[in-house]
């Protein structure tokens, strides 16, 4: 289900008028007692009000399973019994047999490349062993075998030794450096790099006029003018592969940090700049989309985007046991996981945020369900580390820089007297084709006569103006002297090209003439 928050009430299942109004968009999937899935948005809402529109989605969704009961008592169709597939426990025992305690060492490997490789020659001689005992098994299976052996081994040695396989402490941040205006040429860069995982973030603006068109077929919003793309090339885990158009998870990736920072964007009327983030992961070792959301940061901060605060992000992990009856015993909340603690782990919640609150949300669960006291504790936890990750963005770039880049395009807006729009066009366009072609600056004209003018270099934007100011001025005085260079005599009066667009006929002869 869908919640949002308009004028501070609670809305269960928002219409597009209402999302429109709202400061929070969240889509909530639970179970009668647990959560599920999260995934959203909201505008810089405080934690507590934030678990409240939680608790609050938790109970219309109780609401909901409960006439999917009623519905199904009264069909009364029986269930189907699902065949599962079992492991065979043979191979299990043999892949234990043979890995032993040396999986735990390889798994605490300390980095990346170097734990891959130990790991990668236990699952050789794993699969060696599995085939020389069963070989008519196919590769996979005996690889998947081994892969289970790794799933089994992780929760029991996070328990044994009490700390994330990095070897640091479970509430630790990785390493954490940022570098700003990287690449000079851009409006806006920006390097954030955790640990092992790097992203690239690059600020180009542009006119509002390219911002993106959305068909809006089911409703909603039509345009867009911040976005932000997400890629991941192969080389950022080590890896050749084929480069084309993003998939679903890049796709998924772009979307989250967009949403996380979109809330921080000035308005257009305040920055009539269309805006676009594009995050290249360099390197990858775990939450490259909070990086994404900590680099595109920066990289709007850097290009002179007057944003309304700083946003940070950081994913928040998750290690369980389970008892006899299925409900947890023990748990323990990770900050900053790598990959082999998503992969192997029971969850991945990412939150962002500024100092005010939450800004953007996703939850990937493993589990059947949390309840709401893990993701309480699990948001406070989030809430601590992300204050650390904005102290140290801080100390590269405290506030948005006070000039755009010398490359990124100026605006600038003058107002005209709507009855002369048609002048300033001219038939077919051909005027302000002229003046586009002759300043190389962009000219959009609205219906209310505001002409916004958009240039890269301070010349351009002169020129512009001044043909522009030049063919729409309201002559006040009658009485005083002509200027024009291109004015000529002509009988017993002057005939004076005012502008571009027409001529006037005066007939001055007491006035002094300027050749």
């Amino acid at each position: 289900m869908r919640v949002g928050r308009v004028n501070g009430e609670l809305v269960a299942n928002p219409t597009h008028d209402e999302r429109a109004q709202s400061d929070l968009d969240l889509v909530y999937v639970g179970t009668e007692n647990d959560v599920i899935m999260i995934e959203g948005s909201a505008k810089e809402m405080p934690e507590a009000e934030f678990i409240k529109a939680l608790e609050f989605a938790h109970g219309h969704a109780r609401e909901m399973i409960q006439a999917q009961k009623d519905l199904a008592s009264r069909v009364g169709k029986p269930k189907r019994d699902v065949q599962l597939l079992h492991v065979n426990q043979e191979m299990v025992d043999i892949a234990r047999q043979v890995a032993g305690d040396r999986l735990e060492q390889a798994l605490r490997t300390e980095g990346k490349s170097a734990r891959a490789k130990a790991i990668n020659a236990l699952r050789e001689e794993v699969k060696t062993a599995i085939l020389k005992n069963f070989p008519r098994q196919i590769r996979l299976r005996s690889l998947r075998h081994s892969s289970l052996s790794k799933r089994r081994c992780f929760a029991p040695t996070f328990w044994k030794n009490s700390n994330a396989w990095t070897g640091a402490a479970i509430s630790d941040l990785r390493p954490i450096t940022c570098e700003v205006g990287v690449l000079p040429r851009a409006h806006g860069s920006s390097i954030f790099q955790r640990g092992e995982t790097q992203a690239l973030a690059l600020a180009t603006l542009a006119p509002i006029e390219e911002a993106q068109m959305i068909d809006a077929y089911g409703g909603g919003e039509q345009s867009k003018r911040f976005i932000l793309h997400y890629n991941f090339p192969p080389f950022s885990v080590g890896e050749t592969g084929r480069t084309g158009g993003p998939g679903r998870r890049e796709i998924g990736h772009g979307a989250l940090a967009e949403r996380s920072l979109e809330p921080v964007v000035p308005s257009e009327n305040e920055f009539r700049y269309a805006i676009r983030i594009s995050s290249e992961i360099m390197e990858s070792n775990g939450s490259t989309s909070m990086a994404s959301v900590c680099g595109g940061m920066l990289a709007l901060m850097d290009a002179g985007v007057p944003v309304k605060g700083m946003v940070a992000g950081i994913s928040i992990g998750l290690v369980s046991e389970a008892g006899d009856d299925g409900q947890l015993k023990r748990y323990e909340l990770l900050t900053d996981i790598i990959g082999s603690e998503d992969h192997y782990g029971d969850m991945d919640f990412k939150l962002c945020g500024t100092d005010a609150g939450v800004t953007g949300f996703q939850l990937d669960l493993k589990l059947p369900g949390i309840g709401h006291n893990i993701m309480a504790e699990a948001i406070q936890r989030a809430k601590e580390t992300r204050t650390k990750i904005l102290e140290i963005m801080r100390s590269t770039l405290d506030q948005p820089r006070t000039e755009l880049s010398k490359y990124a395009p100026r605006i600038e807006t003058i107002k005209i007297n709507p009855e002369k729009i048609g002048a300033l066009i001219g038939p077919g366009g051909k005027t302000i084709k002229g003046i586009v072609a002759e300043t190389g600056a962009e000219i959009n004209i609205e219906d209310d006569g505001s002409v916004h003018i958009y240039a890269t270099t301070g010349e351009s934007m002169a020129r512009a103006k001044e043909i522009i100011g030049g063919m729409t001025r309201e002559i006040e005085n009658r009485t005083q002297p002509i200027r024009d260079a291109s004015s000529r005599r002509r009988s017993s009066g002057r005939l004076s090209k005012f502008s571009q667009a027409k001529t006037a006929w005066c007939t001055f002869p007491s006035l002094p003439i300027f050749e």
